[in-house]
């Protein structure tokens, strides 16, 4: 049987007043609500808008120079191409490139003429009536100049006897006149005999070589080609031995150290360069800079394909070196330079960083850190060196521009710097 105190317990009302909690179940209660609480601040914390850490940049004055940046390479001024002045075989070039040559001493090769060919048996019996036609017309040229002489020697005598008559009256003086013009005339007449006789001998001389194949190398038939030039041999064209026609190029020579830098700027930025424009030459291999001006703008133009297949029409503009150091002297011919030609400067401008601007449209835009918030702002650019850009209007000095700003700013966004450059 229940007892008493039990029986009250379960018999009590609902409306009955409950007992009042013990402090084990109010301190559960209360981690509860407080790991509620601290859950829903951590999503709130996550949910929250964080900043975005830029690099920001100064506008500020300085000097600007509008440079026309392009890859070039060095080039010896003066460059002598050496070729062969005659046909023939030529011997084999012992030079080799970077050899000093010293004009009209060393020998850059040998040249021996070339053989005659040979003469197939028509030729050769075409070679042969020549030679017998050519003896023939000499025999004839031999009779015809006896036969004058014969001639002459009669004049001769007769122009004699008529001048040992001394009697007034027994010859008429056209009849010593007529002897001595013929005499004259026979005389003249023999020594045209003797000259055409001279011709078919040479003649026929010619006919009999046509007939004669030389063999052997002579001293007297070997062309040296020697240096027109002081300087170094820069290539060897031709080195092998080979049979070569006239205007065969054999090697080049010039002087490494007189060099010039050559650079092949786009039509559109050659306009702009003239002639003793102040150049920098950069990626050389030395440590600093060498220091250049600009001595010629090609007049014509010349069509190159780029490396992404687009048709670009460029012009050679060459430059001198200007006061090199003594490393400069390394550079060799056909080095590859980096060439910067000065086309435009300005010793005070209000100038921003290049990398802060970005293209909506038409319009140049930055956006500017006020206060930890990015603002957006246009502006009117004008010269860039592509570092520093001109700022025409919409900055003032002193203002800090977000430095390549990512995609994720807006106007207003919560920005926080990472650094700062001037």
């Amino acid at each position: 049987m229940a007892s008493p105190d039990s029986l009250d317990v379960r018999d009590s009302a609902p409306w009955d007043a409950r007992r009042v909690p013990s402090g084990k179940h109010l301190l559960s209660r209360i981690l509860s609500w407080s790991v509620a609480v601290f859950l829903v601040f951590l999503i709130a914390w996550g949910l929250w808008p964080r900043p975005i850490h830029v690099e920001t940049g100064l506008v500020a004055r300085s000097p600007l120079t509008v440079h026309v940046s392009e890859e070039g390479k060095t080039r010896v001024r003066n460059r002598y191409v050496v070729a062969a002045p005659v046909a023939g075989k030529m011997r084999r070039v012992l030079l080799k490139a970077g050899d000093p040559v010293e004009v009209g001493k060393t020998v850059l090769t040998v040249i021996e003429p070339t053989a005659p060919p040979l003469l197939d048996p028509r030729a050769r019996a075409q070679a042969e009536a020549v030679v017998c036609m050519q003896e023939a017309s000499r025999r004839q040229a031999a009779e015809s100049l006896d036969a004058r002489r014969t001639s002459l020697k009669l004049a001769e005598d007769n122009r004699t006897r008529m001048r040992s008559v001394r009697k007034e009256g027994s010859l008429s003086e056209s009849d010593r006149d007529a002897a001595e013009a013929d005499a004259s005339v026979k005389a003249a007449e023999v020594r045209a005999a003797e000259f055409a006789l001279r011709v078919i001998d040479y003649e026929l001389a010619q006919a009999r070589s046509a007939l004669e194949r030389p063999e052997g190398v002579f001293p007297d038939n070997l062309l040296e080609i020697k240096s027109p030039v002081p300087g170094r041999v820069l290539n060897v064209r031709q080195e092998s031995e080979t049979v070569v026609a006239p205007g065969t190029p054999i090697l080049e020579i010039g002087d490494p150290a007189d060099i010039e830098i050559e650079a092949e700027i786009l039509s559109r930025d050659a306009v702009v360069i003239h002639p003793g424009d102040s150049t920098v030459i950069e990626q050389w291999g030395g440590d600093a800079p060498l220091k250049a001006r600009v001595r010629r703008v090609e007049p014509a133009a010349f069509t190159k394909i780029s490396a992404l297949g687009v048709e670009e029409q460029r012009v050679i503009v060459l430059c001198d070196l200007v006061d090199p150091p003594e490393a400069a002297k390394a550079l060799g011919d056909r080095y590859r330079v980096e060439v910067r030609i000065a086309v435009w400067h300005a010793d005070d401008v209000l100038a921003v960083p290049s990398g802060a601007l970005f293209r909506e449209g038409n319009v140049w835009k930055t956006f500017v850190c006020q206060h930890g918030v990015a603002r957006l702002a246009s502006l009117d650019a004008g010269r860039s060196d592509g570092r520093l850009t001109e700022v025409v209007s919409g900055l003032v000095a002193g203002d800090k521009v977000l430095l390549h700003p990512p995609d994720t700013v807006r106007d207003g966004s919560s920005i926080s710097e990472s650094s700062s450059k001037p």
